[in-house]
């Protein structure tokens, strides 16, 4: 190929390779006008590497201009074909934190993090812009919705209860599950005041909703969280009183006050972990004789990069329900493993399975074997899930999600027993 000397006169041959060597020693030299004629009159190439590389020097020019939206296209574009390029997305991350889009570059930033095509250069400041993360991270907004047909919104077993009597035998036909569509919304956000280098007052509020069509499914969920949030360069804790309101086909269900505390900590480059826990007391507008009581839980979580497109989550916790009556009473340990990839041609996967086990104290009458006995419940509920998402199908900033869940809870109680299929169907922000 032909290219045009920085004089302006002479035009020079060389091969593709030669002409991306000298697009680059002119990014680094700072002469943005000749790299760009260069790297724009440069043909298509049949070697995909090349091709990456010269859309790279593009985004490095728009860079320097300071250009943020159009560098974080042209690094987009790359990644939905080659996400496994931590270079790539080291860059897109630091475009982010001089938008002030702090998590987004946070989330870019850890799958760089465990790249193996990164300079020295970057890996010697990538813990440096984690922290710069965390001490200018002020605010986000997050809001999803979507469409879920569920096929057992009631969670019921159907079946018949059968009783035997000196009379004979009675039968009891128990709720059959029920089909119903909803759709879902989330709406959130938090908000930190900076009264220092380290110290944050961190406000945070959520609305959840399913909305069916059929209402006495209908559910709304609201949250409030606020106090001080500590940072430092490997971690954060936020100790914060919180409120939770809940409706249940739009009549009132029940409230709850108490505390949370969050700690994070990053214990690699590819490591991160942390511990929540939460107290709150819980009242309830109908049910409060039962189930009045408080909530206390503790759960932990680790993520590990594999790469820069591929992660891991794991989460486990416990939770202890103290109610008035002891036979609603419980203890529930769980556990979930994540995996994800940002996948070639711009498809994001998550696959999730998880279980929990509910432990309760005391034993309720059920019927069981033709009669009337007292059995202390055990359950265990399993729920297995696959999100899809593509980000060439970006609008306005959010991407169609594709999600399949299949739930199914074994109990010692056959009544409480069921299974249940939903597909979710939402529009969530791009990271």
């Amino acid at each position: 190929m032909s290219v045009l000397a920085t004089d302006g006169h002479t035009e020079i041959t060389m091969t593709a390779t030669q002409a991306m060597q000298l697009a680059g020693a002119l990014v680094d030299a700072g002469d943005l006008k000749h790299a760009e004629q260069i790297l724009t009159i440069t043909p298509k190439m049949g070697n995909a590497a090349l091709e990456v590389e010269r859309w790279f020097l593009l985004g490095q020019v728009a860079q320097k201009r300071r250009d943020w939206d159009t560098a974080i296209d042209i690094y987009r574009q790359i990644l939905d074909v080659q996400p496994d390029l931590a270079r790539v997305r080291f860059e897109l991350a630091v475009c982010y934190m001089n938008k002030k889009l702090w998590t987004r570059a946070d989330y870019h930033l850890r799958l760089a993090m465990a790249g193996k095509d990164l300079p020295d250069d970057a890996k010697s400041v990538m813990n440096y812009f984690r922290y710069v993360v965390r001490q200018n991270k002020n605010w986000n907004i997050w809001f999803n919705f979507g469409v879920a047909p569920d096929n057992n919104v009631n969670n019921a077993s159907g079946g018949t209860e059968v009783i035997d009597h000196i009379f004979g035998k009675f039968y009891r036909e128990l709720d059959e599950p029920e089909q119903a569509i909803g759709t879902n919304l989330t709406l959130g956000g938090n908000y930190e005041f900076k009264l220092s280098n380290q110290w944050r007052w961190k406000s945070e509020a959520n609305i959840y909703s399913n909305i069916y069509d059929k209402s006495e499914y209908d559910d709304l969920y609201l949250s409030f969280a606020t106090g001080p949030r500590f940072v430092w360069e490997r971690g954060d804790v936020w100790l914060a009183p919180m409120m939770t309101r809940r409706w249940y086909g739009w009549e009132r269900y029940n409230w709850s006050a108490g505390a949370r505390l969050d700690t994070n900590y990053d214990f690699t480059r590819r490591l991160s972990g942390g511990l929540y826990l939460r107290t709150t007391r819980n009242d309830y507008d109908f049910y409060g004789d039962f189930l009045n009581g408080y909530t206390h839980s503790a759960n932990l979580r680790l993520s590990y990069s594999f790469g820069a497109s591929v992660y891991m989550n794991l989460y486990t916790g416990i939770s202890r329900e103290d109610t008035v009556r002891p036979e609603y009473a419980y203890w529930q340990p769980s556990v979930s493993i994540g995996l994800g990839a940002e996948l070639p041609w711009g498809f994001h996967v998550y696959l999730e399975p998880s279980v929990y086990w509910n432990y309760y104290d005391a034993a309720r009458y059920v019927v069981k074997d033709g009669d009337f006995t007292q059995v202390t419940e055990r359950s265990a509920t399993q729920r297995y899930s696959v999100s899809v998402s593509n980000n060439k199908l970006d609008f306005w900033g959010f991407v169609p999600t594709l999600m399949v869940s299949y739930t199914k809870r074994d109990s010692n109680i056959w009544q409480r027993e069921f299974d249940k299929m939903a597909v979710e169907f939402t529009m969530r922000q791009r990271f």
